[in-house]
């Protein structure tokens, strides 16, 4: 039997202060940095990994970890210098290569760079809403199957619950009653342009208070213990999630403490000098003591060390089906079997793409137990409800159905969340709408996450509704999007193709754009081909005069348009282009068999011209929309802009002569 640990005999304050020297001295050799919350945010730090975290330093991705998210990402120096003295595996050098490239300690945390990072964090209040995330995945996981059973924790500050996000996200959490989420607050009322007296006079605690938590206060921040009580107290609250507001110092020590000066820039040699002598330290750089170190990894030992092993074995004795089903869910990829999904196409042959898309995912969600979604106030629009699936709640944690109200922002990153924890999540709302969730959409394209977003109303046949709901740029912003798969299918064929190719994808999140109109299932789409991102639909047996390329709602316009222009002698060849990303990508080869470079181009599609400027070089073939749209039926918005076949028509045909 292992021996207890003498806590006593341990001095956890020089614990605290070696993670706050380690710190600033990062930020000291990378000469950038952020010392403050270093030096405020330490005990709080110190006493969630020593005291309550459960994790495993030599496996940091054992599943069911407590996680923490280090919403305050600017902290990244606090988080590395704490990784550290846990355990793991980072070395001094990898803390003396802070900020510099290709390190593993970048300048804020970032998954799958640096071991124990959790959640790449940054723009602030991303953080907090991805917390959201991660509890809810945890109480669908715990209903499951039992065995799950983690905490989600957050280290945020005052920059973090200014943001809208964050009150988004913790009135979600409220209403789901996550009581397993635990927030740290780190409240020094100090932001970067100075005191929080011009900018965040409300009160927080009655704030959150009323959105459904709980609410504890530490007066003295700077006492580790009782942080370490709050949080004992915090894990006992069975109905809520709770906020822990710790009243700390920013740069604590520091000649300029409880001031922004301190809050983004490096310390002077001399303040350095001074804080190490006020904390009774020697004055060397990096210097670490072997014995705080070893205690500190003592404690998180004596905690953490069988973990892992005790998991191992409850996972023996659960059900066979329901252990294979969590060891695939713990599997990171994510891959989904198309095969067997049969499509029961409407006997008139004409479908919306968003219905074409709800037979989709009730075909697959339902039995596909890591598939979890939801909508902003938009189930019946985008038709992304589970029919089968039941609705998440505090009364049903294994609801398929996430109902995030009118919240596109904290939608977003709850789904990183999800994902984050072994979900294959995806969200829906209005494409148009799309820009609410560009932050959080950014970070699953930086983390490599499986999202898939799901936005219907894709033109400007939303009609009546008018240019407030017009989409013109959103499909330029998110193709511009780096790790990111964007699909505009045309029918029901290539919403079907679009759904097999990101199923079949193992990382990076994916769009799916769809017309809310009925349209017609074309002979001559084909779902096999959505995956190149490119292909034929009509061709002619002589040498094309010219090809038109489109995606989306615009290709029946162009189908009819060619029909019309063969009569008349003019051969035209029709490629349709869902996924104008992956396209680009093919072989030249390829490419070139498609767009031959000898014959002339024109694309046809409502929205934003610029992206097409890699296959077109001149404007007057980008037959596009670059000013905002109108309000009035479709059909006469679609003619005013030039869509009508017999514009369109008219047009081709006079740059093809």
């Amino acid at each position: 039997m292992k021996n207890e640990i003498n806590m006593k005999e341990i001095d956890q304050e020089k614990i605290i202060n070696q993670i706050r020297c380690l710190g600033i001295d990062m930020i000291h050799e990378a000469n950038s940095g952020h010392p403050g919350i270093v030096l405020g945010a330490a005990p709080a730090m110190y006493a969630l990994f020593a005291h309550h975290l459960n994790f495993d330093p030599k496996n940091p991705n054992y599943f069911n970890r407590d996680r923490f998210v280090m919403s305050a990402g600017h902290g990244s120096a606090l988080l590395y210098a704490t990784l550290y003295m846990a355990g793991f595996d980072l070395s001094l050098d990898d803390l003396k290569a802070f900020r510099q490239l290709d390190s593993k300690t970048p300048g804020h945390p970032e998954v799958g760079v640096t071991p124990g990072v959790d959640c790449t964090t940054g723009p602030l209040g991303q953080g907090f809403a991805t917390a959201v995330g991660m509890a809810i995945a945890e109480a669908n996981l715990r209903e499951r199957y039992k065995i799950i059973d983690h905490y989600t924790y957050v280290l945020c500050g005052d920059g973090d619950l200014m943001e809208g996000i964050s009150y988004e996200a913790a009135a979600i959490a409220g209403n789901l009653k996550l009581n397993r989420l635990i927030v740290l607050y780190d409240s020094n009322n100090v932001c970067l342009d100075g005191s929080t007296k011009d900018s965040f006079k409300e009160n927080v605690a009655m704030r959150f208070i009323s959105q459904g938590w709980n609410v504890i206060s530490v007066e003295d921040g700077n006492s580790y213990e009782l942080i370490s009580k709050a949080i004992s107290q915090a894990k006992g609250i069975t109905e809520k999630p709770t906020l822990i507001e710790i009243k700390s110092t920013i740069g604590k020590y520091s000649e300029f403490e409880g001031t922004s000066k301190v809050h983004g820039s490096p310390l002077s040699e001399a303040d350095i000098t001074k804080i190490k002598e006020k904390m009774g330290l020697r004055d060397i750089f990096f210097q670490v003591s072997q014995q705080s170190m070893d205690e500190f990894q003592s404690i998180i030992s004596e905690r953490c060390n069988d973990l892992n092993e005790k998991f191992q074995e409850k996972l023996t004795k659960i059900p066979v089906v329901e252990k294979e089903e969590l060891e695939y869910f713990m599997n990171p990829n994510k891959k989904i079997d198309f095969i067997n999904y049969i499509y029961d196409a409407p006997e008139e042959k004409e479908e919306s793409p968003r219905d074409t898309s709800k037979k989709v995912l009730n075909g697959i969600v339902s039995n596909t137990p890591f598939m979890i979604g939801g909508a902003a106030d938009t189930f019946g629009p985008n038709k992304t409800f589970i029919d089968e699936g039941g609705v998440f709640s505090d009364e049903n944690r294994l609801g398929k159905n996430i109902y995030y109200g009118v919240r596109e922002h904290a939608m977003g990153a709850i789904t990183n969340g999800l994902s984050l924890c072994g979900f294959r999540p995806y969200c829906s709302t209005f494409l148009s709408f799309s820009d609410y969730l560009r932050p959080a959409m950014r970070m699953a394209a930086l983390m490599n996450l499986q999202n898939i977003y799901i936005f219907t109303h894709d033109s400007i046949s939303v009609g009546e509704d008018g240019p407030t709901h017009q989409p013109i740029e959103q499909l330029l912003g998110l193709r511009s999007l780096p790790n990111f798969d964007v699909f505009r299918p045309a029918d029901a064929n290539e919403v079907i193709g679009s759904y097999k190719a990101i199923f079949a994808k193992e990382s990076s999140p994916a769009v799916i754009t769809l017309s809310r109109n009925k349209l017609p299932i074309l002979e001559c789409t084909n779902a096999s081909e959505v995956e190149k991102g490119g292909y034929v639909l009509l061709d002619t047996n002589a040498k094309p005069d010219g090809i038109i390329i489109s995606s989306g709602e615009e290709v029946h316009f162009v189908m009819e348009v060619a029909k019309n222009l063969k009569v008349k002698g003019i051969n035209v060849r029709v490629v349709s282009m869902p996924n104008l990303g992956r396209f680009m990508k093919q072989e030249d080869a390829y490419k070139e068999t498609i767009l031959p470079v000898e014959v002339r181009k024109i694309v046809v599609e409502a929205s934003s011209s610029y992206s097409w400027s890699p296959l077109i070089y001149s404007d007057k073939y980008i037959l596009s929309m670059d000013t905002f749209g109108a309000s009035g039926k479709y059909q006469d918005v679609y003619k005013k802009y030039g869509y009508s076949v017999e514009e369109l028509e008219e047009t081709i045909e006079n740059l093809l002569k």
